[in-house]
């Protein structure tokens, strides 16, 4: 199983001291956090992406890029990649290239965004936002799969005779997950796809991500890609750790109460409640991440959200070093204990996906579609030999 941690890169002024980061400061605070990752042996580190403030995170490939220069081992992905504002040409482009930089060391997650005043900013409508989402995701699987696009669709000028550079590594494009926190249209495509479906797992109880989970397991499993439980489900989550939970809350309480997002809202003790978010102990984080498997499945990526709200960076990295030293190998080690054998451990990479070889079915642009049509071929094949069957009788 996959464990890591994800930042959405916002500048937020600490309330304790009233001091905010720079945006330098602030970046280079992500970059130790993913440094910081890797040496505590965490797998993955996610950003965001995000064009408007207070956010600093608006070229994911950069970032990603110079921290693979200064990994070896750590899986570079995001926590957003806008499939809505961004031109699929591009995408296809600046991710194999980071494939190539980082020897494959690259998946993504594509998202909608849900910032409105960011869509005109593009030339995008948010109204169009699904139907930008499914055309997009189409058009971007098609360049990495096939070498000449000749292409026309509603959101942008056609494609004639057009070919993608750098392909991607190995001929293998990145996997990819789709996150979404409430559209069951993206978790449709997902599982239309045989792609991973990530559940933010911040805001909402836990009723909300089971449906959630749910509608798209069953989905994976109706296009062919394998057993409901088989599927590729990713949660985030959202934890602050102390020796003591008293200690935790002490510290963690006027982040939280004057963080952008769910600030001056719900007190800490209801949101707590109310969601997945965990601030207590190490002890305590282990035992309510393992119960998230109770209602959505095993899975086979967990992310935190460690970073925000104007957190130091001296803090943040403790947390990263707790989460290493204390709690992930002990999820580890349950989670697997209670996998069945026949539900994967870990999501594709790219190693394994090139072990899988060019006719896998990663490598269609619509596998679901092709799976299908491979099933009719052969409910015809076996029709027409029964009906030669009871001529020759």
């Amino acid at each position: 199983m996959q464990f890591g941690i994800f930042s959405v890169g916002d500048v937020t002024p600490d309330p304790t001291d009233g001091r905010t980061p720079s945006e330098g400061e602030r970046i280079a605070s992500m970059t130790a956090l993913a440094l910081k990752a890797e040496e505590v042996g965490l797998d993955v580190f996610a950003t965001g992406e995000h064009h408007n403030p207070p956010f600093v995170v608006s070229s994911p490939t950069t970032h990603l890029g110079y921290i693979a220069a200064k990994t070896e081992k750590l899986l570079l992905s995001t926590s957003t990649t806008l499939i809505t504002t961004n031109d699929p040409v591009k995408i296809a482009e600046d991710y194999a290239f980071l494939q190539h930089l980082s020897g494959g060391r690259v998946d993504l997650m594509m998202g909608r965004g849900n910032t409105g005043p960011v869509y005109p900013w593009f030339g995008k409508d948010i109204r169009d936002g699904i139907k930008l989402a499914v055309e997009n995701y189409h058009l971007l699987r098609t360049l990495w799969r096939e070498p000449v696009v000749n292409w026309q669709g509603q959101f942008r000028t056609p494609l004639q005779g057009y070919t993608s550079t750098p392909a991607p590594l190995d001929g293998t494009p990145p996997f990819v997950w789709h996150g979404s926190i409430r559209s069951t249209e993206i978790a449709e495509q997902a599982a239309y796809y045989g792609d991973g479906f990530f559940h933010n797992h911040i805001f909402w109880n836990k009723e909300h991500t089971e449906q959630m989970v749910k509608l798209y397991r069953r989905r994976f499993e109706h296009y062919g890609h394998g057993a409901a439980d088989q599927a590729y489900v990713g949660l985030g989550g959202q934890v602050f750790m102390a020796g003591s939970e008293a200690e935790a809350k002490r510290v963690f309480r006027p982040y939280f109460d004057n963080a952008p997002v769910y600030g001056h809202g719900p007190s800490l003790e209801d949101f707590t409640k109310m969601t997945p978010l965990t601030v207590g102990t190490p002890e305590q984080v282990i035992e309510r991440t393992l119960g998230f498997a109770d209602y959505v499945g095993d899975y086979q990526r967990q992310m935190f959200l460690v970073d925000h709200a104007g957190l130091p960076t001296s803090l943040v990295l403790e947390q990263v070093e707790m989460l290493g030293t204390e709690v992930v190998p002990v999820l580890r080690a349950e989670f697997e204990r209670r996998r069945p054998a026949h539900v994967p451990s870990d999501p594709p990479t790219h190693a394994s996906l090139v072990a899988a070889g060019p006719d896998a079915p990663h490598h269609l642009v619509e596998p679901a579609r092709a799976l299908v049509e491979a099933a009719q071929a052969a409910q015809g094949a076996s029709q027409a030999s029964s009906q030669a069957a009871e001529v020759s009788a």
